[in-house]
Order: C-alpha cells, then structure tokens, then sequence
C-alpha cells in the first residue's frame, strides 16, 4: 500500500512539472480484463470447470448415499434397539463428516488450482506489460483498479494491446 501510494505521488509529480510533462507517456492496463479474456485465462478457467465437473459425480455419488442412510434410519428406528439404533446414527454422522471433509477437500484443491494458474499467468503478464512499456516508450503503465485509478482515458488504455501480445507469447 505504501508503496502505491508513493508510486502515485511521483507519477503525480512527474505530471505537474511542465518541463517533464511534455516526454512522459503514460498508459493502463485492467489486469484482471486480461486475465479473463487472454487465451491463457480462458484455458485456465476451462482446465478448473473439467475438474469442477469431474468431481461433480462422486459429490453426487455421496450426497445419494447420505440420503438413503438417512431414510433407512428413520424407517428402522422404531424396529431396531437402542444400540443398533445409536450403531446406525453413529455411522450416520461419520459419513456426514467424511462427506465434509471430502467437499471442503475439493473446494481447497480447487482454489489453489486457481490461484496457481492466475499466478503464473499474471507473471507472464507483467513480462509482456514491461516489454510493451520499453518498445512503445512508456514512462509509466498503471493498473486499472478501483482504488488506485479513477479515471483513465480510452485513448491510453493498452489492455487490449496486452491481450493480443500475450496471446501471441
């Protein structure tokens, strides 16, 4: 944070003064517009929905066998004993636990598949960001952000320009 702040007031500075104003060329990018819409992303987002749906069955495979247990003890319990009956919820409760376990599991793998993909593609992002800034002579290229940047006009805006030189990487 403190170094955005900083990184603001001297791209500030270099704005206001009328000397260096005239040779500074600034430009933005929306990271996270090309991130979703690169080819790497889209690939990324397709390789996370195959595992999303790969794990579908076998989470549907557990919920069924959650619910039939769970009918089989409410028909069985007034004919079985007290211990068979305690046997049963017992069981019962394990397999709720274990179902838990194995959704939050997932959800885990899941996310750190995510966050490993966008790692990778974002460093991969901010190579082609420096190498566009030093061929088109940028003296600045800021993130697009809701917090750091308010306004930015159309004409400066090169995430577009990231995108395809990404996407020919």
């Amino acid at each position: 944070m403190k170094r955005l702040v900083l990184f603001t007031l001297i791209v500030l500075g270099l704005i206001a003064s009328p000397v260096l104003a005239q040779d500074v060329k600034i430009g933005f990018v929306d990271l996270q517009k090309a991130l979703n819409l690169s080819d790497s992303g889209k690939a990324a987002k397709e390789k996370i929905k195959v595992k999303v749906q790969g794990y579908d069955a076998e989470v549907k495979a557990k919920q069924d066998e959650l619910k039939k247990l769970k009918e089989d003890l409410e028909k069985q319990a007034l004919l079985l004993s007290g211990e068979a009956k305690s046997a049963k919820e017992r069981e019962y409760q394990q397999k709720v636990k274990d179902y838990q376990r194995f959704t939050k599991d997932i959800q885990e793998e899941l996310q750190q598949a995510d966050a490993d993909f966008t790692r990778k593609i974002l460093e991969e992002l901010f190579r082609v960001v420096q190498d566009l800034g030093k061929k088109e002579g940028y003296t600045v290229i800021l993130e697009k952000t809701e917090s750091a940047m308010l306004y930015g006009d159309a004409s400066v805006d090169l995430t577009d320009k990231l995108i395809k030189a990404f996407d020919k990487k």
